[in-house]
């Protein structure tokens, strides 16, 4: 299996501080994101990925987010499958020091 490309949530908040326009995939139920998701991610839950894939652009690559990253993980090793460029945020929102909506 082709091992996965990551950022951290370091690195992820440096680029959007920067003004990077990214592609943010947040994977987590509607319950979690309701707590805060990073400004700018779209919501689509980790179930129903494989229905949305209408929405994803092989061109461009995705940063999955989750609780905790290894949901977003599965979520990449999936899309990757499918001819998707990815990339997991290690370590999930619960490392995640940026701000939130």
């Amino acid at each position: 299996m082709e091992e996965l490309k990551t950022i951290t949530t370091e690195e992820l908040k440096k680029k959007l501080e920067s003004g990077e326009k990214l592609d943010l995939i947040d994977v987590r139920e509607d319950e979690e994101v309701a707590t805060g998701m990073i400004p700018g991610a779209k919501h689509i839950r980790m179930g129903t990925i494989p229905e949305n894939l209408h929405q994803l652009d092989k061109d461009k690559e995705y940063i999955m987010i989750c609780r905790s990253g290894n949901r977003s993980g599965n979520v990449c090793h999936y899309l990757q499958e499918q001819g998707y460029k990815v990339r997991n945020m290690v370590g999930g929102m619960m490392n995640w020091s940026g701000e939130t909506k």
